[in-house]
């Protein structure tokens, strides 16, 4: 089932509940599901396509609260905060720090990694082993400090 099946549903249930929050998410992914379409010329849109671009949501809207909220805009926050809950729905279940660090042993063992200067070759492994289910932010950190950075 795409994504853009499993949305509809929720969007009519959202506009019946009139529950803003979970519309305006909700239209977010449907408007970025189309900007998808038309843009790759009727290329049917992949799995992995479409972790792809709920994770680039998600990251927009993350960048904003940090904006918001240094800017003392708790009230903008809170909306992209509600934003972020609802296509978070949609997404693959995280793997936590813990899973990624043993996760993130083997990968290095399997490079062969040993100093910093080869954390390259470890990222380019660990981006493509995690990817949709770990946040390449703590995964670099974690990196960094298994190779002694």
């Amino acid at each position: 089932m795409s994504l853009e099946q499993k949305i509809m549903p929720e969007l009519k249930a959202a506009m019946l509940a009139k529950d803003e929050a979970k519309l305006r998410a909700l239209r977010a992914i449907k408007s970025a599901i189309l900007l998808a379409k038309t843009s790759e010329a009727g290329k049917e849109m992949t799995e992995e396509d479409e972790t792809k671009m709920l994770q680039k949501l998600v990251k927009q809207r993350k960048e904003s609260i940090d904006i918001y909220m240094q800017q003392n805009r708790a009230d903008l926050a809170k909306t992209e905060q509600e934003e972020v809950a609802v296509i978070e729905l949609f997404l693959p279940k995280m793997m936590s720090e813990d899973e990624i660090r043993e996760a993130l042993k083997g990968i290095i063992e399997s490079v062969g990694a040993k100093s910093p200067a080869e954390m390259g070759k470890v990222m380019g492994a660990a981006t493509k082993h995690f990817a949709g289910t770990a946040d390449n932010k703590i995964v670099s950190m974690l990196v960094k400090q298994m190779l002694g950075a």
